[in-house]
């Protein structure tokens, strides 16, 4: 296939980029329906090896998807294209709001209008179930790895990698044949440079913010620095250790602007893990007001994603190579229908904190549990119009959630 030219690659990956709410289930769904369905820039196999490998790495899986495939088209140029484009929009939209969040404080008509959104994501991630589940699960061990890792993530608890690592490990040793990989031609990863160059980028301002004895700057660089290498499974599998270092350790930010943060960064394009650049914006405006913000929210945002691009410029020429070993395979398959049951976690625990007001911590093993009398049913409502919009009348995201926004507002008005 001709590779795609550099305007439709920066229309394509923008779109992406601006779409991507919701969390990595919907991204991954709007990423398989641009790249996969509505044109042949990658197949079925490619994306959903790439999916396994990404599940696999430190960072936000979302974004190191697109970056691989942007590199997949057309080298380290487009994956620094599509890695940027589905950061960027997400990056302006928390400026902005970090700012006026510092300034103004609570925002009761954007968050009555994000509910809308919020509706709007639910189905989206419905969507991006159905659709990966199709392609992902196939015979009886596919179906099981997928419950199994919902009921472990959901119900236990456990720890993601060790879910991934289990999967992995049943897909090794289970006896099925090997899918042959699609004969490309992949450039050859200069490991060692690819090491050298992208590991420097990532230091660079941590060894300036040293020698100019800047101690808070490089204190939070350090910190999401640690955070970008121990983030598997995204954002969620890190808030808590997060949370905790932010509020009680540094004291950066109180508990009350964290869940707001979390808030915020759920309802703007692009990864969850933009949560950084928030708490880092928020942390910076206590110390030095709005020029103090940006500057840690740059230096969170280049901590956070740097990685990324050196995880996959190392790791993705490997991916058909390894693919083609008969364990490796089977155990990227096997993470594939693993990563199904993560996604139904991620959508049923989205659905909970949307259409409950309350969801209070497990009592019993890692259940949540919401508080029945704190049901939104605005929010149900909400969803009832986003499923007759986007599941009956099979209207577009895009347009279905500036509907459901302007209808959150008119209900909020009555």
């Amino acid at each position: 296939m001709t590779p795609p030219n550099w305007p439709e690659m920066f229309r394509v990956f923008g779109r992406v980029g601006l779409m991507s709410f919701g969390g990595p289930a919907a991204q991954i769904a709007v990423m398989h329906r641009e790249l996969v369905e509505d044109r042949p820039w990658l197949s079925d196999q490619t994306f959903l090896r790439a999916l396994s490998l990404c599940m696999l790495l430190p960072g936000p899986e979302a974004m190191q998807l697109a970056t691989y495939a942007g590199w997949r088209l057309r080298g380290v140029a487009g994956g620094l294209l599509g890695g940027m484009l589905f950061v960027v929009p997400g990056a302006i939209f928390i400026s902005v709001l970090a700012l006026l969040y510092a300034w103004y404080g609570q925002f009761l008509l954007v968050q009555t209008a994000f509910l809308g959104i919020k509706a709007a994501v639910i189905i989206v991630v419905f969507q991006a179930l159905i659709k990966v589940s199709s392609k992902a699960l196939q015979g009886r061990l596919g179906w099981a790895l997928a419950l199994g890792s919902f009921i472990a993530l959901f119900v236990f608890g456990l720890p993601f990698p060790l879910i991934i690592l289990g999967a992995a490990a049943v897909g090794m040793i289970a006896k099925e044949p090997a899918a042959a990989p699609e004969n490309v031609q992949l450039p050859r990863a200069h490991s060692v440079r690819t090491m050298l160059i992208w590991g420097t980028l990532w230091a660079a301002p941590l060894v300036i913010l040293a020698l100019l004895g800047n101690e808070f700057l490089l204190q939070l660089g350090l910190f999401f620095s640690k955070l970008a290498v121990v983030t598997f499974g995204g954002a969620y599998a890190v808030l808590a250790f997060m949370t905790q270092t932010v509020v009680q350790d540094f004291g950066w930010i109180d508990t009350d602007q964290m869940i707001d943060a979390l808030g915020l960064a759920e309802t703007t394009p692009g990864p969850l893990i933009l949560v950084t650049q928030f708490v880092g914006m928020l942390a910076g405006f206590a110390q030095s007001g709005p020029w103090g913000a940006l500057a840690a929210g740059m230096l969170a945002l280049w901590v956070t994603f740097t990685p990324c691009f050196l995880w996959i410029f190392l790791a993705g020429p490997y991916l058909e190579a390894l693919s083609a070993q008969p364990r490796i395979a089977g155990a990227l398959r096997a993470i594939t229908a693993a990563v199904v049951g993560v996604i139904a976690n991620l959508s049923v625990w989205f659905s909970l904190h949307v259409l409950f007001d309350r969801v209070d911590p497990a009592t019993l093993l890692a259940l949540p549990t919401p508080v029945w009398g704190s049901f939104n049913l605005m929010a149900a409502v909400l969803t009832f119009f986003a499923a007759v919009l986007m599941l009956g009348l099979k209207r577009g995201f895009v347009t279905s959630m500036v509907l459901l926004a302007v209808l959150a507002l008119l209900l909020s008005a009555i």
